[in-house]
């Protein structure tokens, strides 16, 4: 809620009273508001007479039905907690100084993904300001910065969120988001900002008591998003608000949108065609580019393909295919979703075709996926890594490549992520190849819930072979703490060396257009080779054997990795 609208409108369809809590002032009913033409189901209330309200801003909650307060489900601030009530909040109050930043499209661009709980020692978005300079020297372009929605406890990953529209008090809350994206800008850094729409975190979410807001089925993370029943216009309308708030108020350069395949939409248009089409507009009228990428492991090209064509007209999504094949030749690994990639072919399907099921036998799904990205589609189109946040903290002990990998193959993997044909995302730390684990972490207040959560996560860990011993207790603070970079590793001979090599290869990237494709892509003798333009970019899956990198190298490390011109 806006301070300047202060008749605290809420929808609440099925209500047969509403009242607005107004901190010390009391309680004031809330009236129906008559359906329009942009709600024509109605039931939106609002105070129909205002009283006389101080200029400080108030903390405020609903009651529905004699129950509550309840926060607002459109919550810019929660001071105290999802649990208490909403504080009002003006991002127009803020006077930005970022009127000359211009954006960018963040295809193509050089993505680094970071969680600011444990991108800092101090965990907030004024600490990691600190840390900008670092990431403009290292040659970042965009700053995705993982999911900041208000949610119950003090840390966890951010998908728990149940306020969408409110910052983490515990980050520093909604102005310090602002002075954050204004730090970024203010020295040539885009920022994406992870939001999560498929589901809600399993304590503190009050929408079902305003509303169907959740629908039927679930997926693995909880019920599904109410998108295409009755009454879910307004729902659509809360997602897309929150979106335009993002992009708008807070000056977000693009949106990561969170397992968009877990999205059950079946209306004519779809909801991420709808995001779409609102981030084109936003960036019509503003003159900025907004980007919208979404995580999907459908391999479907409907989704970055052309409206014109019958796709969502998406700008990007992440290929977990790259990821995989990079992965499973580097490290041996073999099981489980790797299977099918650990033959070199693997990384040759991907570097030509994007992806690698495109229509092809998964044995992991045990059944046919993906189909063939279309032609037009450049690769710029998906964004890959070598490492993320799901895929080191989804592992039991939550350990980086650096516990696997010597630092040739670990040069290796840099490479073929930066200099590939790809939308390059580095995960916050890997250059320097910190050592610290990224493990999965959760504080709910509630013992119940947090007892379950622990005792899930050794179960799911134990089927897939782990050993429960090895397995952290998320709600352990110490895991929280163990997850947090290690800026001193900076300091060392090997931190030094593989951060000099991430410079190198930024530097390198920039020298050839984003859009140049991956020719004479070819594996023999452990050896994988690319072209890109006149570059010629050699690597060896084993980490070394490469010999000595001749004279008019451009790049090399070691015998792992060598880049030369024609």
């Amino acid at each position: 809620m806006r301070a300047r609208d202060r008749r605290f409108g809420v929808w609440a369809p099925n209500a047969r009273s509403v009242d607005v809590v107004l901190g010390d002032l009391g309680t004031f009913p809330l009236t129906p508001v008559p359906a329009s033409d942009s709600a024509p189901a109605g039931g939106w209330w609002e105070l129909a007479e205002s009283p006389a309200l101080p200029d400080a801003p108030l903390d405020y909650g609903y009651v529905v039905d004699g129950d509550g307060p309840f926060p607002d489900p459109r919550s810019l601030r929660q001071p105290a907690g999802v649990h208490e009530l909403s504080r009002e909040f003006d991002p127009q109050e803020h006077a930005w100084t970022d009127g000359a930043w211009e954006g960018r499209d963040l295809t193509g661009a050089l993505i680094y993904e970071l969680h600011i709980g444990t991108f800092t020692p101090e965990g907030t978005l004024d600490s990691a300001i600190g840390r900008l300079d670092h990431l403009v020297k290292l040659g970042v372009e965009a700053v995705e910065v993982l999911p900041v929605n208000a949610f119950n406890g003090t840390h966890n990953w951010g998908y728990d969120g149940v306020l969408w529209y409110a910052v983490q008090e515990q980050y520093g809350g909604p102005a310090a988001y602002q002075r954050f994206v204004e730090a970024c800008h203010a020295r040539g850094l885009a920022v994406i900002q992870d939001v999560v729409y498929n589901h809600l975190g399993p304590s503190g979410n009050y929408l079902p008591k305003f509303g169907p807001y959740l629908g039927q089925g679930a997926s693995t993370w909880g019920v599904n998003v109410n998108l295409d029943g009755p009454l879910s216009d307004e729902v659509r309308r809360y997602i897309l608000d929150n979106a335009e708030y993002w992009l708008r108020e807070q000056h977000v350069d693009g949106l990561r949108l969170d397992a968009v395949h877990a999205l059950q939409d079946h209306g004519a248009t779809h909801l991420l065609e709808a995001l779409a089409v609102l981030a084109d507009e936003l960036a019509g009228e503003t003159g900025r580019p907004r980007t919208l990428i979404a995580e999907s492991d459908l391999n479907d090209p409907k989704l970055i393909r052309a409206r014109s064509h019958h796709g969502y007209g998406l700008h990007a999504q992440w290929d977990d295919d790259v990821h995989h094949s990079i992965h499973a030749n580097l490290t041996g690994e073999d099981t489980g979703y790797y299977a099918d990639f650990a033959d070199p072919d693997a990384l040759v399907k991907v570097f030509r075709r994007g992806f690698f099921h495109d229509g092809t036998w998964s044995s992991f799904r045990e059944r046919f996926h993906g189909r063939p990205l279309d032609p037009d589609i450049p690769f710029t189109r998906l964004v890959v890594f070598s490492q993320d946040h799901d895929q080191i903290g989804n592992r039991a002990v939550g350990d980086r490549l650096t516990a696997t990998l010597d630092p040739g193959r670990l040069a290796v993997a840099a490479a073929l992520t930066l200099l590939g044909p790809f939308t390059p995302m580095l995960f916050m730390g890997e250059e320097w190849a910190a050592s610290t684990p990224w493990q999965f972490f959760t504080s709910h207040p509630e013992p119940e819930l947090g007892k379950a959560t622990a005792e899930g996560r050794i179960a799911e860990f134990a089927r897939m072979g782990w050993d429960p011993a090895v397995v952290p207790d998320p709600q352990d603070p110490e895991t929280f703490q163990r997850s947090k970079l290690d800026w001193s590793e900076l300091d060392r001979p090997e931190g030094a060396r593989m951060l000099e090599w991430y410079r190198t290869l930024t530097a390198v990237r920039r020298t050839i257009p984003a859009d140049v494709p991956a020719t004479d892509v070819a594996y023999a003798e452990g050896v994988f080779r690319f072209r890109r333009g006149d570059l010629l970019v050699e690597a060896s899956l084993s980490g070394t054997g490469l010999g000595e990198a001749p004279a008019g190298a451009v790049a090399a490390f070691g015998e792992a990795v060598r880049v030369s011109r024609d």
